[in-house]
């Protein structure tokens, strides 16, 4: 987090930029850093104007050891632009680079009002009101986005994302069973691209205000690009984004709601089968996310616990993948915690090892009054869960994979994921499948049941 000396040296700064933009004194009140992360850093602040009046401002910013000034100044092109089409967007109010005392290159626009928590608008009350609809709307919004003038924010790049996706995943780590599945898939069933269009890129919760009339404001324009329009949609449908409930879009909504909002404003309906291969897509794009966030940490360059765990999320999206494909379905399995409860040790005394990670894990999550956010107590606790399991049933579930991999030949999970690359086995032999799914379910018993049997 910011330390106190950093926010007063920029709400200096901010109020000596502002007072320009605005030709006058402007007080800078309440500046609070929202995020903080190598990706931007968010602050939140209030402006009081000479005559009273005050104004809610987010400034999106360059980490200061990380600048992109192309990169920003493209972000605050695509928000006027998106503005001028339609798109339900926050007010650029300023942006620049490093030259005028704010740091690093920024974008500063209006704070919006409304909620950007998943999990409280698809379960809060308050809420269900702005969800009758959401689907259609967000497929309206989409299509808005699709007509901005491609001219109109300089420098933006055409990225073919298949290509583009399957090299990272290949760089990525270890090949996997149920991946290598998706890609054969996907490449038979690669629809062909109509027009490219501007690309929202990552279009989906979280970057999605919401208040009781609908869609306030789309955030986080940073993936913006040239591409196939139907990407959007389909990253919208993606599971990872339904947190739990059912609807496919978002959670609250059907495809065919989605592609009806979308027809209204383009005047083409893209089709369920282009929408599926969309999604697979993105299924796979989460999982190669998933891994490049790990290997942050992994590679010594960033040390985090909340990076190490979203790697072991990498297995719901082979989940996921294989869902969407129709090779598995939903399905209850055993905690292993629960399964262990009361079963004593053999030989050491009480409390045993599972038993003291299970405090641990537990004081983790309900510290309070600590200098860390309790989300990060929260991905403590559950990184305590995930060794629990491991250390419980870890060596079973290596042990029965192993012995699946050997009847169908194979030595290692690698060799198994190639040879499904290679064509050197038959996708469709059930045997196959069987091999697959149970290397799927074997990480996830260990990193998240519950996830196992959450809708499809």
């Amino acid at each position: 987090m910011a330390n106190s000396d950093e926010a007063e040296v920029l709400a200096a700064a901010l109020q000596t930029r502002l007072g320009k933009v605005f030709d006058g004194r402007v007080v800078v009140e309440d500046l609070q850093p929202l995020t903080m992360g190598a990706s931007r850093d968010i602050w939140s602040m209030t402006a009081r104007f000479a005559d009273g009046t005050t104004r809610g401002l987010i400034l999106r910013r360059d980490p200061p050891a990380a600048p992109r000034p192309e990169q920003m100044a493209r972000e605050a092109a695509v928000l006027t632009s998106a503005k001028r089409a339609g798109v339900p967007v926050p007010e650029v109010v300023d942006h620049g680079d490093a030259s005028n005392g704010v740091g690093s290159p920024y974008v500063l626009m209006e704070k919006l009002d409304g909620e950007t928590i998943p999990r409280k608008i698809l379960r809060d009350p308050e809420w269900a009101g702005a969800r009758d609809g959401l689907a259609r709307s967000l497929g309206q919004i989409i299509a808005r986005i699709h007509q901005i003038p491609r001219e109109s924010v300089p420098g933006l790049q055409e990225v073919d994302a298949f290509d583009s996706l399957e090299q990272e995943y290949r760089a990525s780590g270890v090949p996997s069973p149920a991946f290598e599945l998706a890609w054969r898939w996907l490449r038979e069933h690669r629809p062909q691209q109509g027009t490219s269009t501007v690309v929202h890129g990552d279009f989906r919760h979280g970057n999605l205000m919401i208040d009781h009339a609908g869609v306030a404001g789309v955030l986080d324009w940073e993936l913006v690009h040239i591409g196939d329009p139907i990407e959007d949609l389909g990253w919208v449908c993606v599971k990872a984004w339904r947190f739990g409930a059912a609807p496919v879009v978002g959670g609250f909504g059907t495809r065919e709601e989605l592609l009806d909002g979308y027809a209204e404003i383009s005047g083409s309906r893209p089709d369920l089968e282009t929408l599926q291969w969309w999604e697979v897509h993105g299924t796979i794009r989460w999982g190669v996310i998933c891994r490049r966030q790990a290997n942050r940490h992994l590679s010594g360059s960033e040390p985090s616990l909340e990076l190490a765990m979203i790697g072991r999320r990498f297995s719901e999206n082979e989940h996921d993948v294989l869902l969407a494909l129709g090779l598995t379905k939903p399905h209850e399995v055993i905690d292993p915690i629960k399964s262990a409860e009361g079963t004593p040790d053999p030989v050491f005394d009480d409390p045993t090892a599972n038993q003291l990670l299970e405090v641990l894990g537990d004081y983790l999550k309900g510290r309070s009054g600590s200098d860390v956010p309790a989300y990060l107590d929260r991905v403590a606790g559950n990184a305590v869960s995930v060794v629990r399991r491991e250390v419980l049933v870890g060596d079973q579930l290596r042990s029965e994979y192993a012995a699946r991999l050997a009847a169908l030949g194979y030595d290692s999970e690698p060799a198994f994921a190639y040879a499904i690359r290679d064509g050197a086995v038959d996708p469709a032999d059930e045997q196959v499948l069987d091999a697959v799914r149970f290397g799927v379910e074997a990480r996830m018993t260990v990193d998240n049941p519950r996830y196992l049997s959450l809708p499809g």
